[in-house]
């Protein structure tokens, strides 16, 4: 199928919500390396944890539509990760400010 057949297609919003989530995908990569030219070190910013949980959300939503198992259980993996990762960094930051509490109160 041709790219100008895919436009005629009526699933057509479909394919632009799964390019976009693909496109989110690649902004994070994007992220990722500005942050570390700044700092001259390999970072990941909370960014791009952010981004990909909202690109494999768009995404798996395109794989649901097109009922695509593979995107449908690479997404859902994905999730779970960014997820965790999120969660992590959420509790670091709930921990280093109940320590600095107790340092200012103590």
């Amino acid at each position: 199928m041709s790219w100008t057949a895919g436009c005629a297609d009526p699933n057509w919003p479909w394919v632009a919500i799964g390019l976009f989530g693909q496109g989110l995908f690649f902004t994070r990569f994007f992220f990722q390396w500005l942050a570390s030219e700044r700092l001259k070190r390999s970072v990941i910013p909370d960014a791009f944890w952010y981004i990909s949980l909202c690109g494999a959300a768009i995404v798996l939503a395109y794989g649901v539509h097109r009922m695509d198992p593979v995107i449908i259980l690479s997404q859902a993996g994905g999730l779970l990760f960014y997820c965790r990762n999120l969660y992590l960094i959420w509790r670091d930051r709930r921990d280093r400010q109940e320590r600095a509490a107790m340092e200012t109160a103590g």
